[in-house]
């Protein structure tokens, strides 16, 4: 028995790894270098190619939780990002081009797994996960939208830009984590009311990239916006955003700043940080301009400037079933961003149990479907809820989560709700094993 996994990117490189550990003999496909996204930079497989964050590194949010999931179920790619981390205060941050290196690798390997680089331009027949991600090829896009009988669903995903640490200012930058959580991992560029303004007048004056036609109606992604478009609701928006000075003290001064750019950093090498949130569609020089407005960043290097583009997602409710097999095709699973989950951690999730499920029905075995007591399976049940009019892509939230009951004095804890919240979800799996 042999299953196609077509793109190997974060949920391709999951599924196929679940299959081959299994037994199950793979293809995988994966178009690049033959033909590029756009987006990516490398021909490596389970490239991150906007933050390197993968968000809460504990189960104090939906996130944490889900990578908590992952690691019951056999996550391969969440163990790991767990090895190729780098420091990001309560976040899981990884070098990108350790983890992507140790993926192709393991992959490579596998005597389980045949790789095959070249584009597929239509859903093949037999055993089958799509996991080509957002960022699908036209041919094959044109395929999935006759298998699905509708309209492709756009959004767009931006990229912040990546500096060198070396040429910070730290006389006026300073390492701190927000509230003094863990260890002081991020660079904090400090700003008054006056350089505020500044920057805040550069930032809505600049020129942005023009759209091409076909990109004119797709939609943003509420959790990854470009800082420009944050901008535009309000002066203040960003200071309680992405540059909210609360909770960073420096230390020099004892003072709280009127607002403050955090950096993370990008790489094992501690050379290489990320502005984060400043996701950005600003043509080039712009965003020179913008960053060369931030104290400590005057004369910085940019080694990647941000960029914006199309996100493709399939009208998942009307498509798929809880499992992530297709409801009108019963050997084809579709997995990854595809589904409309956003987020790395959501597509690693979503390749690990479409990677299951398909061992699961070649095995003749039922279909694993969780509940919505975790967060995966509140994640799977939410994109496959047919009620849906206008389905928008989503992440791991607690709000889709079945609520747990809580003592009424206690249902503003939010610290206690996440706990009992885990506690179930963790007992569940456990039980499956």
């Amino acid at each position: 028995m042999e299953v196609n996994v077509i793109g190997a990117g974060l949920a391709g490189s999951e599924a196929a790894l679940q299959l081959a550990k299994r037994g199950i003999k793979v293809k995988l496909y994966e178009m690049r270098p033959e033909k590029s996204t756009g987006a990516h930079k490398t021909e490596k497989f389970a490239e991150f190619v906007c933050s390197n964050s993968l968000g809460a590194g504990d189960c104090s949010n939906a996130s944490g939780l889900l990578k908590k999931e992952m690691e019951i179920l056999g996550g391969e790619l969440i163990q790991i990002a767990r090895e190729c981390s780098v420091p990001a205060g309560n976040a899981l941050a990884i070098d990108r081009e350790v983890f992507s290196q140790t993926v192709t690798d393991k992959i490579q390997n596998n005597p389980n797994i045949i790789v095959i680089k070249e584009e597929v331009t239509e859903i093949p027949d037999g055993y089958t996960i799509m996991a080509s991600g957002p960022l699908t090829s036209d041919s094959l896009a044109d395929s999935i939208r006759e298998f699905t009988e509708s309209e492709h669903l756009h959004f767009f995903d931006a990229i912040a830009p990546i500096v060198e640490k070396d040429s910070i200012d730290f006389d006026k930058a300073f390492w701190a984590s927000r509230y003094d959580k863990g260890e002081a991992s991020y660079i904090n560029c400090p700003m008054n009311k006056e350089q505020y303004e500044k920057f805040y007048g550069i930032l809505v004056n600049a020129p942005k990239i023009e759209l091409k036609e076909f990109e004119k109606n797709a939609k943003f992604f509420e959790s990854c916006l470009p800082i420009e478009v944050l901008a535009s609701r309000g002066v203040d928006t960003l200071r309680f955003g992405p540059m909210k000075p609360v909770g960073l003290v420096d230390k020099r001064t004892g003072e709280e700043n009127y607002a403050v750019v955090q950096l993370r950093q990008d790489n094992s090498a501690k050379t290489l940080f990320n502005l984060v949130g400043f996701q950005t569609n600003l043509k080039w020089g712009s965003q020179k301009e913008l960053l060369q407005s931030i104290p400590g960043l005057e004369n910085v290097n940019i080694v990647r400037y941000g960029v914006m583009h199309r996100n493709t997602f399939i009208n998942s409710p009307k498509v798929l079933k809880a499992s992530l097999q297709t409801r009108k095709r019963e050997n084809l699973f579709f997995a990854g961003q595809l589904t409309g989950t956003e987020g790395y951690t959501e597509s690693i999730a979503t390749g690990l149990l479409a990677g299951i499920n398909m061992a699961r029905l070649i095995n003749g075995e039922p279909l694993l479907i969780l509940p919505k007591e975790t967060i995966l399976g509140a994640l799977t049940q939410y994109i496959s809820d047919e009620n849906h009019e206008k389905f928008q892509p989503i992440n791991s939230n607690w709000g889709i989560i079945a609520p747990v009951e809580m003592p009424k004095k206690e249902r503003k804890n939010k610290k206690l709700k996440a706990e009992l919240l885990t506690a179930r979800s963790v007992e569940y799996l456990k039980g499956l094993l």
